[in-house]
C-alpha cells in the first residue's frame, strides 16, 4: 500500500505557477439533530464560466483542509463532512494545462498520487462524507464525489460524466476502482469508456441515478437544504455504505467474462490503437481483487505510463483545439452583425429535414416549419419528430414540459407562404444542383428581403446553387454531418458572394445549435469530404486494381480512425460514394479517381455482410465478384504509404488554396466531422510523425511535429 503522505510532490508545484487555484473554504453547519457538518465549498472565485478545476495546488490545499478535519472528527467536534461546488459547478475535473508539460512517468505518478490522496481522505475522515453534487461533475470532479461515502445530486446540474478516455488516460483519482464497486463493472463500462467513445456523451442527473451513481436527487430550488437534511437522516439511521450492486450481471464472478465481452466489443469499434480505453478496462476487471487502496495504486502505475505516452500528447493537442481553437473561429466576421433567428424554415421532410427541424426546435427554441409538396411525408416527420422527442424523455434526458414544449414549436406545410416570416431557410433537398435552385428561386420568392438561405449541400458549389437568386449574398453553406444530433462539426461554407451579415448570422446559428463551426471556402467537397474522398478513392481504386478487399479494409488500420474503409463507405453510402468521388475527379482529375467499379456496386446494392448485431462479418460475394479482374494489387503497406502521402498533399493544396486559415482549422474539421481520434492528435500531426510531410513537400505542417502515435 502506498504511503502518499510520504511523498514529495514539489516536482510537481513547478509546474503550477500560473494555476487558477480551486480554493476549499470550510464552514459549519448544524443539523437539526444538533449534528455539526463541515461542508466544504470547492470554488476558485471566478464566475461560472471558468469551472472550478483541479491542479496541485488546489489539490494540496483540499488535503490540508481535510487532513484537518479528520483531527476534528477524531476529536468528536464534527459529525460528517460534506464537498460542494461553486453555483452550478462542482469540479470540471483536473487542471490539464500544463500535464504535457510533466518531464518523466515518476513525476506523472504523482499526479495520481497526489489525486489519490486528497481526495482518498474523504473516505478516511473518521466520519461519513457526503459529496453534494451541485452542478457540472466531470473526471476529477465526478471523482470527488465517488470517494465520498454518500452523494446527492442536484436534479439539474449540467453533467456528470467520466471523459479521460476520451483524452488518452483513465479515471485515476479513484474512479477505475470505485466505480466498478459501486455501480458494477458493466455499469462502470458504459459511463467510463463507452460514453466518452460516442463524442465524449455525458449523464444526466436523473440517468446517474438510475445507475446508482449517486444516492438522491434534489431539486435546484432548495438543494443543498434538502441535501444536508437527507444527510441528518442518514446519519440518524447509520446507514450503511454500498459496495456492490445485487444483480446477477455484475456480481463480481461475472467480472472477467464481462471484460472480455467488453474488448470484443471495443476491438469491433476502434480497433487496438487506442491505448486508454483498454486500460481502463483492465484496471476496472482488476479492481474485484483486493482493497481500495490496492485499486489506488494500480492507477498510479496505469497513469505514470498514459500520461507520457505519444497517446495523450497528441489528445492533448486535439483537446486544445476543440476547447480554445473552436471558441475562436478562423475569419469569423463581428458577431455583432449576425441577425436574429425567430423562425426556422426546413425544405423537405425526409430524414436529414427531420433531423434539423428536431434540432433547431430543441436548440433555438423558436417556431420550426418543414415544407414539402406531399402531405403524407409530412405527417411522417411530425410523427418521427414527436417520436424521438418521446425517446429522449424516456431515457431522461428531456421532461414532459420540455418535450410538449418543443412538440408545439414543429409543423409542416405545403404551402411555402408560411415561410414569409421565417429569418433562416434551410434546404435538405436532393444532392442535385438544378433541384436546389429551384429550391431557392421558390423560397426567395416568398421570403423577406433580408431572411437568411442555408445550403446543405457536401459536394454542390454554393456559389452555383445560388447563381440565379436576386440576393446570392444571403446564401450560405451549412453542412452538417450524420447523425446531426451526434456529430459536432457544421462546416460554414463562404461563397464569393456570401456577406458578413450572413456568414456572421450563420455561425451564430451554428453556436447556438451547440455545435461548432469551421470557417470553409466554397471549394470541392469543403474539408472533411475532400478528405475523406482522398481515403475512399485510393482504396476504392486499390480494388479496381486488383487488391483484396480485406487487404484494402485494414490497410489504414495505423490510422486509428473509427472504422474501416468499407464500413465507411457503406455508412455513406454506395450511390453517395459513388457521386462523391465522380464530383472529386471531375474537379481535380489528376488526384482523385473515379471507378466504373463503385457505381456497379451502387448498381447491387450491397457491398458488406452483417450479423444480427449489425457487425462486418465479410464482403458480399456479388460485391468481390463485381470488382474482380484487376492486375496489379497493392500490400498494404504500399496502401497506407500512398493514402498518407496521398492527404499530406491535399492537405499542402487546401491551405494554398486558402480553403481554411491553418493546418489547425483541418484538424478540428476531421476530428469532429470524420472521427479522427483524439490519440492520433489530428490529421496533420499524424502526418508529420509518420513522415508523409516531408515526403511530399519537404517540410512539416507544424514545427517541432507534434508527439503521438
Amino acid at each position: 500500500m502506498t504511503n502518499y503522505d510520504a511523498i514529495d510532490f514539489s516536482p510537481l508545484l513547478t509546474l503550477a505557477d500560473d494555476e487558477v487555484v480551486t480554493h476549499s473554504y470550510v464552514r459549519d453547519i448544524t443539523l437539526k439533530s444538533g449534528r455539526v457538518l463541515a461542508l466544504i465549498t470547492l470554488d476558485n472565485d471566478r464566475d461560472y464560466k471558468r469551472p472550478n478545476t483541479l491542479g496541485p495546488k488546489s489539490l494540496l490545499e483540499l488535503d490540508e483542509v481535510l487532513t484537518a478535519l479528520t483531527a476534528r472528527a477524531k476529536a468528536g467536534e464534527i459529525a460528517a463532512v460534506g464537498i460542494t461546488g461553486k453555483q452550478y459547478i462542482l469540479a470540471a475535473g483536473a487542471d490539464l494545462s500544463k500535464v504535457r508539460d510533466i518531464p518523466s512517468a515518476d513525476v506523472a505518478r504523482m499526479m495520481g498520487q497526489l489525486g489519490h490522496r486528497a481526495l482518498g481522505r474523504l473516505g478516511t475522515l473518521g466520519v461519513p462524507s457526503f459529496a453534494f453534487v451541485n452542478g457540472l461533475a466531470l473526471g476529477g470532479g465526478l471523482e470527488v464525489a465517488l470517494n465520498a461515502t454518500y452523494r446527492s445530486v442536484d436534479t439539474s446540474a449540467a453533467a456528470l460524466g467520466l471523459p479521460e478516455t476520451f483524452l488518452g488516460l483513465i479515471p485515476g483519482w479513484g474512479g477505475a476502482t470505485i466505480l466498478p464497486r459501486l455501480i458494477g463493472l458493466r455499469r462502470a463500462i458504459t459511463v467510463a469508456i463507452e460514453n466518452p467513445l460516442k463524442n465524449n456523451r455525458t449523464l444526466k442527473p436523473a440517468e446517474a441515478l438510475k445507475l446508482g451513481l449517486v444516492d438522491a436527487a434534489f431539486g435546484p430550488a432548495r438543494f443543498l437544504e434538502q441535501s444536508l437534511a437527507w444527510a441528518d437522516n442518514l446519519l440518524e439511521i447509520k446507514y450503511k455504505r454500498r459496495t456492490f450492486q445485487d444483480g446477477a450481471f455484475t456480481r463480481k464472478f461475472w467480472w472477467p467474462t464481462i471484460g472480455k465481452v467488453a474488448r470484443k466489443t471495443l476491438e469491433s469499434r476502434i480497433g487496438t490503437v487506442p491505448l486508454a480505453p483498454y486500460a481502463a478496462l483492465d484496471t476496472m476487471v482488476a479492481s474485484r481483487k483486493g482493497s481500495i487502496a490496492d485499486g489506488f495504486a494500480r492507477e498510479d502505475e496505469v497513469l505514470a505510463k498514459l500520461i507520457v505516452a505519444d497517446q495523450f500528447q497528441a489528445s492533448m493537442y486535439a483537446f486544445n483545439l476543440v476547447q480554445k481553437h473552436a471558441k475562436s473561429p478562423s475569419g469569423a466576421p463581428d458577431k455583432k452583425l449576425a441577425r436574429p433567428v425567430t423562425k426556422v424554415g426546413v425544405v423537405g421532410a425526409g430524414l436529414m429535414a427531420r433531423q434539423f427541424a428536431l434540432l433547431f426546435a430543441r436548440q433555438l427554441k423558436v417556431p420550426v416549419v418543414l415544407t414539402d409538396i406531399d402531405q403524407a411525408r409530412l405527417d411522417q416527420a411530425i410523427t418521427y419528430i414527436r417520436g424521438e422527442l418521446k425517446t429522449l424523455e424516456s431515457k431522461g434526458r428531456l421532461s414532459a414540459d420540455e418535450r410538449n414544449r418543443i412538440s408545439s414549436l414543429v409543423s409542416g406545410t405545403t404551402d411555402l407562404n408560411d415561410f414569409a416570416d421565417a429569418d433562416w431557410v434551410i434546404e435538405a433537398v436532393f444532392e442535385e444542383l438544378e433541384v436546389k435552385r429551384d429550391v431557392f428561386a421558390r423560397v426567395e420568392a416568398v421570403v423577406a428581403p433580408d431572411a437568411i438561405l442555408a445550403t446543405n449541400t457536401s459536394s454542390l458549389s454554393v456559389a452555383e446553387i445560388g447563381a440565379k437568386l436576386t440576393h446570392p449574398k444571403r446564401l450560405v453553406g451549412f453542412h452538417f454531418f450524420n447523425p446531426v444530433a451526434v456529430m459536432p462539426l457544421v462546416e460554414v461554407v463562404k461563397a464569393k458572394k456570401t456577406d458578413d451579415v450572413s456568414l456572421a448570422t450563420a455561425m451564430a446559428v451554428a453556436q447556438r445549435l451547440r455545435k461548432t463551426p469551421v470557417i470553409t471556402k466554397d471549394s470541392p467537397g469543403f474539408v472533411v469530404n475532400r478528405l475523406l474522398a482522398k481515403l475512399l478513392g485510393e482504396a476504392m481504386h486499390a480494388v479496381d486494381e486488383g487488391t483484396p478487399f480485406d487487404v484494402v479494409n485494414h490497410a489504414l488500420d495505423p490510422l486509428g480512425l473509427p472504422m474501416s474503409s468499407f464500413e465507411l463507405l457503406d455508412l455513406v453510402g454506395l450511390k453517395v460514394g459513388a457521386h462523391v468521388l465522380d464530383t472529386h475527379h471531375k474537379a481535380f482529375p489528376d488526384r482523385f479517381f473515379e471507378s466504373a467499379n463503385l457505381h456497379k456496386l451502387a448498381e447491387h446494392g450491397k457491398l458488406i455482410t452483417r450479423d444480427a448485431q449489425g457487425n462486418m462479418t465479410g464482403f458480399d460475394p456479388v460485391a468481390v465478384e463485381i470488382c474482380s479482374g484487376g492486375t496489379n494489387p497493392s500490400t498494404a503497406e504500399q496502401l497506407l504509404a500512398r493514402v498518407q502521402d496521398g492527404l499530406a498533399d491535399e492537405i499542402h493544396r487546401m491551405l494554398g488554396e486558402s480553403v481554411v486559415v491553418s493546418a489547425e482549422d483541418i484538424d478540428l474539421c476531421m476530428i469532429l466531422g470524420a472521427g479522427w481520434p483524439f490519440q492520433m492528435g489530428g490529421a496533420t500531426p499524424y502526418l508529420d510523425r509518420v513522415g508523409a510531410s516531408e515526403r511530399v513537400f519537404g517540410s512539416t505542417f507544424h514545427t517541432p511535429p507534434i508527439k503521438g502515435v
